[in-house]
């Protein structure tokens, strides 16, 4: 018989160590793991890492075979691996119901549950009993199950399971939006059961995604069926909400070294190569001991302070934790397989020398890896005050499976019995290489003959959709409908991928369905579902993020290609040119370079070579028999629209598919034309807030009456009452040539009675037939919408001639609205509908990443509702109607606002760096308050012109005011012979001289002149408006007539407020937007850690706060803005801000307190005391003396720079100084 090699002794040593620490527990009959001796079930997570060794030492005794039995003892090693991870599918496959339950939920109560029962996979506690959301659980399951079939082991058996497996796709990549408990089971680290976004759990989950797509599950002896699909905008989800939260592990733990298995192995997940080491750093620097690290600051997990009577702390009770916290082995073992895979010797012997001296010698002198070190009970005092100075006890499981299976695993691989390459099949530690430029393809189509000639005339040579068959093109909404048969298994239950949005990296490949060959439009061209589509500058604003995204984020083989399609939408008003911006895109397009990526604009055929190519084998004509079923109900689908597939048999059912779906979403014209010209069904008295209201009454909603704009004063004017936004409405003697607007009954509004005096319905459609204007079109239809319900059939044709539903009308009414850019009927009819941006929990979901927190509604609270966590859309959905009192336009607005704000947060992050949470509601009343300042007119006429603002115009003017440049708003004017009604507004940066560029050019002069022409010789200046012509600008508010304001153009004392009102408004705006300066939060914990608390507005801020969280915690932040968000006025807010500022200061003096509880509000007084008083002292008039009736503070004081001898923090600083001097050392000397 053979010697045995040297090797071949050490891997039976290896073996011996395995059998007794790991595979001696597993259950024969399950193959699950228990966690312990003392803990019986089988958590998902500790199997998936505990099973590594063994796989790990069956591909080493099948590279290192000395003789037979080593292949025997590698299949061995492998069956019992294939054994635990099909006990596991079992435990998973037992709560099917769950998985299909919450891919549409995301809720923490239809999740699969952590752990299991070990001899008979039954769940072990309810599903309210434990922290069961853990999503990188289950995305660790599919990571190593992709990694384990790629290196040829066989654990997935038959179809089902692969639909199962393909739904538990679907339950992990919505990872980046669902809020779990993370790796530690325990959510918040106060323990209280309270779920947050984990950073953990969406790296696992984007390794996972990324590992198993096109991944065949049958290995090499599958077929199209077992192959896996994951849409790769998903996974670029995940990527790039982690690198948004990264160093951050979550909003209560600024640091985790669970993160260790994100950046390294086992996930690789983040691409960025400084992040990687910026993250890696500050776990080693934070975290690491001299037993391992811990595993976040101030965690209580077994430490000798922690009271295990109780599952929770208080919250207190965590400043108790810092400093003794439990240091784990197990991270020096990731350190250690980090090491390998990075080529780093030098880390890998450090790591392995510093664990072989804390690694427990068991029975036969095997080596054991503790759970954890902790601080023996008699040496805490010590550890306190000379932290990593006592000699700690080992604790908890012996061994530690997951940790024990990581330092095999990490002795395999350093001693050369495997490359890093076989446990990495898939090649996931290449992800921080160097990725090539990517070109992207433009394919413009035309959607007609006509539009291909007004394009050549330009020089834009296109083909038409029917020229460029046999490749079909499509819309993004159909592949929508296309994915929801991916993963439909009749016999478990499960309905496939959710109807979903799918994003510009899905729709930038070819798809090859029954050997054929369909590509997909973007979905921000997708008008059925969302307004922002309408505007063509915002389409040309969004195919510009659109392909700078897809040059940065395409990892796939092959160019991504976008086809564009011109449509008749694209055309000017009257449909015989180009849109001028559409047009200058198209020339951009064709120099090669648009929005910094490279671009090449070319057929569809002649790309189809360099293109990606996705095989959808699931639709092929085995599966003919579920295409045609009924669909479930999402918004695409029109329930009113004559759906009329082909019936002839000779047609291919996929066809028939198609057809039904394009069909689903077709208008038909009911409606009468538009015509120009007034035409009133109603009094012209009558506002559309008056039908909203009396609508309101109908069905029993209390409809709120807050001004979307701020109630704060402006500097006084006597002549210029209207500006004061406080007077609502202004007072009838300041607005002598306007007629009073009065609150209108239901009666007033001059329903057409019958007989018995009830509303006569047939007389409402009489009207409806006949009145050829948007605006009545909508009000009638919004009547019958609240009186009769969505579905109620409206005779146009005639009695008996068969109705169309009032649901199809508006659908029609909305076409008719975007064709004739009036945004404030779109946005009116879009609420009606109750129309949801498809893509709105995703932009709220970036935003959260991004550490920010979200308010919707209007200010003040309860009604303001704040989130927090990522919401499933519905959910979120209702939470913004709630939040806005039933209001549609504010419900509506409120959604735009929220995808604007991610766009930005996105591409432009910088300009949030000093906000925290993002008031909504705030900045939508900001948003109108600038337009009246910029417009120079009342509340009323600046929220309808808001409303009124193109999508484009709106996005623009919320970055005038994130960004905090000035900004100039013009009114312009639209053709003679269009038939909108709602004024053009353009909003324009200023430049140096003040002025926006028409200014300086003289176009804006020109412009008043064709005004003053056109409406009957009032001025631009003048603001004076018919009722009518501004009406459907703004459903939410009502329109009134607005007052003459040119006499009061030459008042000095409003031009020194145009001229010096710049520190009043710049606060007033950092206020509203919640901004505060670099370092705030930071300070205001010193201060607490020197005070009893500080009191703000009368809400306190109590030091205790600080025993709970750090200093850097995003919920220490939260908290303090908690209490500034009582304080309505914004620039008071602001005041209170640069106070607390001045009072950090003071807390950095070498002294031991500065008092007990701090009134921020006396100090900010006392400052504006002596302010006055300085004033007085130098003879200012009474109207720089005068104060704001609310605050008190003087006006003047309101609009002081921060510096120099009479600025802000001058007084502050003496007010602060003067409020705590009984605390200060009598030497210092504080003020130069």
């Amino acid at each position: 018989m053979r010697s045995r090699s040297n090797s071949g002794v050490r891997l039976d040593g290896y073996a011996r160590l395995v059998q007794e620490t790991i595979l001696c527990h597993q259950n024969p009959v399950t193959g699950l793991l228990p966690a312990s001796a003392q803990k019986k079930d089988a958590w998902v997570r500790d199997n998936v890492y505990s099973v590594l060794a063994v796989w790990a030492l069956g591909m080493a005794y099948r590279k290192n075979a000395d003789r037979d039995e080593d292949k025997a003892k590698a299949y061995e090693l492998e069956q019992s691996v294939v054994k635990l991870m099909q006990g596991l599918l079992q435990c998973m496959m037992r709560q099917v119901a769950k998985v299909e339950k919450f891919k549409h939920t995301q809720s923490t109560t239809d999740c699969l549950h952590a752990k299991y029962h070990t001899p008979t996979c039954a769940t072990v506690v309810g599903d309210d009993q434990w922290g069961h959301l853990q999503v990188d659980a289950t995305s660790m399951y599919l990571l190593t199950l992709a990694q384990m079939t790629a290196s040829g082991l066989c654990i997935i058996s038959n179809l089902d399971e692969v639909a199962f497996i393909q739904n538990l796709v679907f339950y992990i990549e919505a990872a980046y939006k669902v809020a779990d408990y993370g790796m530690w089971e325990r959510g918040d680290k106060t323990n209280q059961g309270i779920p947050e976004l984990n950073g953990s759990s969406v790296g696992i989950a984007k390794a996972a995604l990324e590992a198993i797509d096109e991944l065949d599950l049958f290995g090499a002896h599958g077929g199209p069926k077992s192959v896996i699909h994951v849409l790769p905008d998903e996974v670029e989800h995940c990527q790039s909400i982690l690198c948004s939260m990264l160093p951050r592990a979550s909003t209560s733990k600024e640091m985790d070294a669970g993160l260790l298995s994100v950046i390294s192995y086992p996930a690789f997940a983040v691409e960025d190569a400084d992040l990687v080491a910026i993250t890696k750093s500050e776990i080693i620097s934070r975290l690491q001991g001299r037993y391992g690290c811990c595993r976040f600051i101030r965690d209580g997990y077994l430490c000798p302070k922690e009271d295990p009577s109780r599952l929770h702390y208080d919250p207190a009770e965590l400043k108790l934790f810092e400093n003794i916290e439990c240091e784990w082995p197990v991270f020096w073992t990731y350190l250690i397989l980090d090491g390998v895979f990075a080529g780093d010797q030098v880390q890998v012997q450090e790591y392995r020398e510093a664990l072989e001296g804390i690694l427990i010698r068991g029975k036969n002198g095997i080596k054991l890896m503790p759970e954890i070190y902790a601080v023996p009970h008699d040496k805490v005092e010590e550890e306190y005050s000379n932290p990593h100075s006592v000699d700690r006890v080992a604790m908890g499981q012996l061994p530690h499976m997951w940790g024990q299976s990581l330092y095999i695993l990490g002795c395999l691989l350093s001693e050369g019995f495997l490359a890093p390459g076989e446990i990495d099949p898939l090649n996931r530690r290449f992800s921080t290489n160097f990725k090539p430029d990517v070109v992207v393809q433009v394919c413009v189509v035309a959607e007609s003959e006509e539009i291909k000639e007004l394009l050549r005339d330009h020089g834009v040579v296109v083909q038409t959709m029917s020229e460029v068959l046999p490749i079909r093109v499509m819309p993004a909404r159909i592949l929508s409908h296309v994915y929801v048969k991916l993963g439909n298994c009749k016999k478990l239950s499960l309905s496939g991928r959710p109807y979903r949005h799918i994003g510009v990296l899905g729709t930038s490949k070819f798809y090859e369905i029954r050997n054929r060959s369909y590509i997909f439009t973007p979905q921000f061209l997708d008008q059925h579902h969302f307004y922002l589509a309408l505007d063509n500058q915002m389409i040309v604003e969004m195919l510009r993020t659109e392909l700078a995204y897809l040059s940065s984020c395409w990892r796939m083989t092959g160019r991504p290609t976008v086809a564009f399609p011109i449509t008749h939408s694209m055309l000017v008003e009257d449909g015989d040119a180009i849109d001028p911006c559409i047009l200058a895109t198209l020339r951009k397009l064709q120099d090669g370079y648009f929005a910094g990526a490279r671009v090449q604009m070319s057929d569809l055929s002649s790309v189809q070579t360099t293109s990606f190519h996705t095989h959808l084998s699931f639709l092929d004509e085995e599966d003919d028999d579920g295409l045609l079923e009924d669909e479930e109900e999402d918004d695409a689908f029109d329930q009113e629209s004559t759906i009329c597939g082909n019936s002839d048999g000779t047609k291919d059912m996929f066809d028939q598919y198609l057809n039904q779906l394009l069909h689903s979403t077709t208008t038909k014209c009911h409606l009468p034309p538009i015509q120009r010209g007034q035409h009133h069904v109603f009094s012209a008295e009558h506002t559309t807030r008056d039908i909203l209201s009396f609508m309101a009454q109908v069905q029993g909603l209390d409809v709120p009456k807050s001004p979307m704009y701020l109630p704060v004063t402006h500097f006084k004017n006597k002549h210029r009452k209207a500006l004061n936004l406080l007077e609502i409405p202004p007072l009838p003697q300041h607005r002598p040539n306007a007629k009073q607007h009065q609150s209108h009954s239901a009666a007033d509004l001059n329903l057409p009675r019958d007989s018995q005096g009830n509303t006569d319905f047939a007389a409402l459609v009489r009207q409806l037939r006949e009145c050829p204007t948007l605006q009545d079109q909508a009000d009638i239809l919004y009547i019958l919408y609240a009186m009769k319900g969505a579905d109620w059939p409206v005779e146009l044709s005639g009695p008996g001639q068969g109705g169309v539903t009032v649901r199809s009308l508006l659908e029609e009414l909305y076409s008719q609205a975007g064709s004739c850019n009036e945004w404030g009927l779109i946005r009116y009819i879009s609420g009606i509908l109750r129309k949801r941006v498809e893509v709105l929990a995703e932009a709220c979901t970036d935003l959260i990443s991004h550490h920010k927190q979200l308010t919707v509604g209007l200010p003040p609270e309860p009604r303001e509702r704040v989130i927090t966590v990522p919401l499933p859309p519905e959910e979120l959905n209702t939470l913004i109607y709630e939040a806005s009192g039933h209001d549609i336009s504010i419900a509506v607005l409120t959604q735009e606002i929220m995808v604007f704000l991610a766009m930005y947060v996105r591409s432009q992050p910088a300009l949030f760096g000093d906000m925290l949470r993002l008031r909504i509601g705030l900045i939508m009343q900001v948003m109108a308050t600038e337009l009246a300042r910029s417009l120079h007119c009342s509340g009323e006429e600046a929220s309808e012109s808001l409303m009124s603002l193109s999508p484009f115009g709106m996005k623009n003017l919320l970055h005038h005011i994130l960004s905090g440049k000035e900004f100039g708003v013009e009114r312009s004017v639209r053709p003679f012979q269009s038939i909108a009604t709602s004024p053009a507004i353009s909003i324009h940066e200023l430049g140096h001289t003040g002025a926006t560029k028409t200014e300086r050019t003289g176009i804006h002069k020109l412009k008043s002149e064709i005004k003053q022409i056109f409406s009957g010789g009032h001025s631009l200046s003048s603001n004076v408006t018919s009722p009518r012509s501004t009406r459907c600008s703004s459903p939410s508010t009502p329109s009134g007539i607005l007052s003459p304001v040119g006499h009061s153009l030459g008042d000095g004392q409003l031009h020194w407020e145009d001229r010096q009102g710049q520190w009043l408004r710049r606060r007033r705006l950092d206020g509203a937007i919640n901004r505060a300066p670099v370092g705030f939060y930071q300070k205001v914990w010193k201060i607490l850690q020197k005070c009893h608390g500080l009191s703000i507005d009368g809400y306190v801020l109590p030091s205790s706060t600080t025993r709970e969280m750090t200093e850097g915690e995003i919920k220490f932040a939260v908290q303090v803005e908690s209490v500034l968000n009582h304080v309505p006025q914004p620039e008071y807010r602001q005041l209170l801000v640069e106070t607390v500022m001045v009072l950090g200061l003071l807390a950095d003096v070498d002294v031991d307190s500065i008092g007990g509880i701090i009134h921020v509000d006396r100090i900010l007084h006392l400052a504006n005391d002596l302010f006055l008083s300085d004033q007085k002292s130098h003879s200012a008039s009474d109207y720089f003396l005068e104060k704001e009736p609310v605050t008190g503070i003087c006006n003047f004081f309101y609009d002081s720079a921060p510096s120099g001898s009479f600025g802000t923090m001058t007084y502050l600083s003496k007010a602060a100084i003067t409020y705590v001097q009984d605390f200060l050392p009598s030497s210092s000397c504080l003020m130069q």
